[in-house]
């Protein structure tokens, strides 16, 4: 077997939920533990950490792997989706899976004669924690897929648990309201075991106070503890930060990122009390090597800035309206450019609460992922535009994201022999092109660039 038979196998014969959806969804633990079992119990050989939430979670989980790899740990880390790369989801020390394991691994299951049915979700968790078991890393960072109760990666027992915060997002799975959406996060709340909450107020702060209470674990709530003395934003991106551990700089640009800091060093202060082992320095260069040291991408990530170029993976209404209030104030220091959106987003998502938060200012490049989820450039740009939101259609992310580039050189009267190498890179443009409203189109968008580079 061949690594991309390995992959045929687990995208088109598994159901795969970022690709297409529902049909993809298993709810309950019986299959996970059931291959749990079958695989022998893998995550017991390594202590864990296990970080759920609607947003950050992904940031947290990185910068929590960054710290305790810096510390020297062996550090698996587990996290979804991908956004080029499938073996992205599961590193060790940053490095991601051999293909040959994803090979081994496939082999031994088709083999096996195992007569469930998992999901691809399902599969691919397994084959992470079979491979940390293998690598024998010392703890392993488990970002939770959707929920937390009935997620498949709950079949653990952590060091900590980590809920960043709770905002509407999966509400057919979930449910309709904060609370009850709160309640299924609250999931992975286990007896005993501390749990660090990052943001929560009212209903959602009561679900978490009463499930902690009712399981006996010790709960933090970040907001109560404010763990950075001063914080301010870093040019050319990220935020220079104080905290106890001393100062620090973050490369995450995104807004939101500074309570997910916030967040990220209470969960240290949590790890610490459980007696893992972290030093400040650590700590400090967690923060400030998250990018290199785990592969971090598509949180605020600069790619161009001449002119500004930024894709931000934020989907829902949480990550949406972080993302369009930094645009408009990063435009008040462009009053000269324009700000074009290269935009997209899934069919399943609450369009219709996500179109009245964008930014009625912007030049808008409507499209759409090539995934079978996508919603098509077609009805997005109809639906935009029946919102007032008008803009140019395209086919695919690469042609949007070159005619917002080619847009913005001619806007900025910038002489240009291909879309993204001006010949006068020293005159300074104005606009500002934000891809986004989908990991997706993001992960599109970073996968043609890659191309793009390997070329020259």
């Amino acid at each position: 077997m061949t690594y991309q038979n390995a992959l045929d196998y687990l995208y088109k014969q598994l159901p795969m939920f970022s690709r297409v959806g529902a049909a993809a969804y298993k709810p309950g633990l019986d299959t996970s533990l059931a291959i749990d079992s079958f695989f022998e119990h893998p995550h017991r050989n390594f202590k864990s950490i296990h970080v759920g939430g609607t947003n950050g979670k992904g940031s947290t989980s990185h910068m929590l792997a960054a710290m305790l790899q810096s510390q020297g740990h062996k550090v698996g880390l587990y996290t979804s989706p991908h956004l080029v790369d499938f073996r992205e989801r599961m590193r060790v020390n940053g490095e991601m899976i051999p293909e040959e394991s994803v090979v081994e691994f496939v082999e031994k299951w088709q083999a096996s004669g195992y007569e469930g049915h998992p999901s691809f979700f399902e599969l691919t968790m397994m084959m992470a924690f079979d491979w940390f078991a293998k690598e024998k890393v010392d703890y392993a960072v488990i970002e939770v897929g959707m929920g937390g109760r009935l997620d498949s990666t709950n079949i653990i027992t952590p060091e900590l648990c980590v809920i960043t915060n709770i905002s509407n997002d999966h509400s057919q799975f979930l449910g309709t309201t904060l609370p009850a959406i709160a309640s299924e996060k609250a999931g992975i709340i286990k007896s005993g075991i501390p749990v660090v909450i990052g943001e929560a107020e009212g209903e959602v702060r009561d679900v978490f106070a009463r499930k902690a209470e009712e399981v006996g674990a010790p709960i933090t709530f970040a907001e109560d503890s404010p763990r950075i003395f001063s914080i301010e934003e870093h040019m050319p991106k990220g935020w220079k930060g104080v905290s106890k551990e001393g100062e620090w700089v973050s490369p995450l640009s995104g807004d939101y990122q500074k309570k997910n800091l916030n967040t990220v060093l209470n969960a240290v202060d949590g790890m610490r009390k459980v007696g893992i082992k972290l030093s400040d320095e650590s700590v400090i260069k967690g923060i400030e090597e998250v990018e290199t040291l785990t592969g971090l991408r598509g949180r605020w990530t600069i790619l161009h800035t001449n002119p500004l170029v930024i894709a931000d993976t934020g989907h829902n209404i949480a990550g949406i309206s972080y993302n369009m209030a930094q645009l408009d104030r990063i435009m008040k220091d462009h009053p000269e450019g324009a700000l074009r959106i290269v935009i997209g987003f899934v069919a399943d998502k609450a369009i219709d609460k996500i179109l009245p938060l964008l930014l009625k200012n912007a030049i808008y490049y409507i499209t759409n992922a090539d995934i079978p989820r996508a919603m098509s450039y077609a009805d997005l740009g109809h639906l935009m535009y029946e919102a007032g939101l008008p803009g140019y259609v395209c086919m695919d992310v690469p042609s949007a994201y070159r005619a917002a580039m080619i847009d913005s050189y001619e806007n900025a009267r910038m002489a240009y022999y291909s879309y993204d190498k001006p010949v006068d890179p020293t005159k300074e443009c104005q606009d500002v092109i934000f891809i986004g409203g989908s990991t997706f189109v993001v992960a599109d968008l970073l996968k043609f660039l890659d191309e793009e580079a390997k070329k020259d």
